[in-house]
């Protein structure tokens, strides 16, 4: 079974973060240099909070405006939830799945590792049932020689 770890020796542990007190737009900004969709919101290494490009999105639906200029800290999502390294590809989906969320930073030992998204657990997912399918149809053929 394929674990966080597994994905983040494929992906690296390039995490990318803002403070509490940064703006929104200067989040966005960071995202869009990065060609990435969230950022975590960290404050002396703990991690505060979570923000995306969705954040953004439902902020502006909801209230007619998204003020670039408000800090990060009113519009990141909290609690953050997370996995460990040694956790399932499966522990994974049953927490994004659970908590409706994309994103999922990762910690060994309260230090943050990476950060996984769905798309890297759908990935390994996928990546896992194939080898599956390879393994089985070898086994078939094997047997009927």
């Amino acid at each position: 079974m394929c674990k966080v770890r597994d994905i983040l020796k494929g992906k690296g542990d390039k995490v990318y973060s803002v403070s509490p007190n940064d703006t929104v737009m200067h989040a966005l900004l960071l995202m869009a240099t990065h060609d990435i969709g969230v950022v975590l919101v960290v404050q002396q290494g703990d991690i505060q909070g979570i923000f995306s490009e969705r954040d953004c999105v439902r902020d502006l639906a909801e209230s007619g405006e998204c003020c670039l200029s408000m800090p990060i800290r009113e519009i990141m999502v909290s609690p953050v939830y997370f996995v460990t390294p040694d956790q399932t590809v499966d522990d994974c989906m049953t927490v994004m799945a659970g908590k409706n969320i994309r994103h999922l930073p990762v910690l060994d030992e309260g230090r943050l590792v990476g950060l996984v998204s769905v798309k890297d657990v759908v990935d390994a997912i996928i990546r896992e049932k194939d080898d599956l399918i390879v393994d089985l149809e070898h086994l078939v053929w094997v047997n009927l020689i």
